[in-house]
């Protein structure tokens, strides 16, 4: 498994430029200049160095540049979280993690066709600041991303600028490059706090079925928290869009449990050398599966021991939510569960859950909207380590 490690610096002085900067007419996205490696930011050091250049702006006053941006538009969704109480103490080292596919801007703008959703919705110039915003809103430490066609110029240098680390793994054909104008391949994004998190290490994987290689990725990152000392092995994947396809998704899922269960095993990177088949795993995706299907089930039965972190919701804490998307097609109206946050339940605990907006809140067109930038809503879950024995 090839191993491609991304270090981003910070440097709020792109911060204005990356946001007013209009889409590119380059066919394929291309890195913007490294920055100085921040890689040993933490809080001390931002408090320290309050209006370094180092020193990431603040996201609060970022998120008031989106919302004045944004100043026009109806009222956002208002969502709360469910917090969970099993009669621990409360948790010394908080994880929250934000799953979001964002909707690729070629595909909604060139090839999904939402005929429900106003053109002006779907503008880049206008949903920019929504995805930005509801990153901001709800700050995770680690953020999983799928359809991102935007990385090099938007995400990256804005995210970085605020601390965040990352890595991208583009598709290796992407249906965005059939769009005119496009911004480059869509992929999967994983980006963390550096202030929370040292990497350990972070591979892009291209996934397989009957070991033929596919068009869908994953990116593995192995991180280690700064203030426990303890690693967490984070993975973030698309799998395989549409009906009929099943088997492929359910190949796809079994190759990426079968990486993460060869990482979880080996040396954990310490001096000793030690064998960590201990790591907690936290795996962000886009499915494309209910969870009637052969993949859910698959992840659901690992001997990884992976719960989903959203049946949290339900009353009897078995049941999906029921939907993550909410779409009007030509072809009709989709609403189903399609996104998860799976973890390792011995190792890891739910302690909040952010709820799913109303039928009411999301409105009779869906989305995308002028309220919500995407077709799928965003996962965030705050979690723990729980106690070693």
């Amino acid at each position: 498994m090839e191993t491609i490690v991304c270090r981003m610096g910070g440097g709020a002085t792109r911060l204005y430029s990356a946001l007013t900067q209009t889409r590119g007419s380059s066919p394929l996205p291309l890195p913007l200049p490294q920055q100085p490696d921040n890689t040993n930011l933490d809080p001390a050091f931002c408090q320290e160095q309050k209006g370094s250049p180092a020193c990431p702006p603040d996201p609060a006053e970022l998120l008031r540049q989106c919302e004045e941006a944004l100043g026009d538009r109806p009222p956002r969704l208002h969502r709360k979280f469910t917090h969970l109480d099993d009669g621990d103490s409360a948790p010394s080292s908080p994880i929250r993690v934000m799953q979001w596919n964002i909707l690729a801007q070629a595909l909604g703008e060139g090839l999904d066709s939402f005929v429900q959703c106003p053109p002006e919705a779907l503008r880049w110039s206008r949903r920019k600041y929504l995805i930005l915003e509801e990153i901001l809103t709800y700050r995770p430490h680690i953020l999983c991303l799928q359809e991102v066609d935007h990385y090099y110029d938007t995400l990256q240098p804005v995210l970085a600028g605020l601390g965040y680390s990352s890595n991208f793994c583009p598709k290796p054909w992407s249906p965005c490059l059939d769009v005119e104008g496009n911004n480059g391949p869509d992929g999967c994004a994983l980006f963390f706090d550096q202030s929370r998190y040292e990497l350990v290490d972070s591979a892009s994987v291209r996934l397989s079925a009957i070991r033929i290689p596919t068009n869908q990725v994953a990116v593995v990152t192995m991180l280690r928290c700064r203030s426990t000392g303890r690693c967490v092995c984070v993975a973030v994947t698309h799998l395989k869009a549409r009906s009929g396809w099943e088997w492929l998704r359910s190949a796809q899922g079994s190759d990426l449990l079968r990486h993460l269960q060869t990482l979880v095993q080996k040396p954990g990177g310490d001096p000793g050398g030690a064998v960590s088949s201990d790591i907690p795993l936290l795996i962000c995706g886009d499915f494309n599966a209910v969870p009637t299907e052969e993949v859910y089930r698959r992840f659901a039965a690992s001997p990884l021991g992976l719960d989903s972190a959203y049946k949290k919701l339900s009353q009897d804490g078995l049941t999906e939510p029921e939907y993550t998307t909410w779409k009007i097609r030509p072809t009709g109206e989709c609403c189903s569960t399609l996104d998860y946050i799976w973890y390792s339940r011995h190792t890891l605990r739910v302690d909040a859950v952010l709820d799913m907006p109303t039928e009411e809140q999301i409105g009779p067109n869906r989305l995308p909207s002028f309220t919500y930038p995407s077709d799928h809503l965003s996962l965030v879950c705050d979690f723990s380590f729980k106690e070693e024995e």
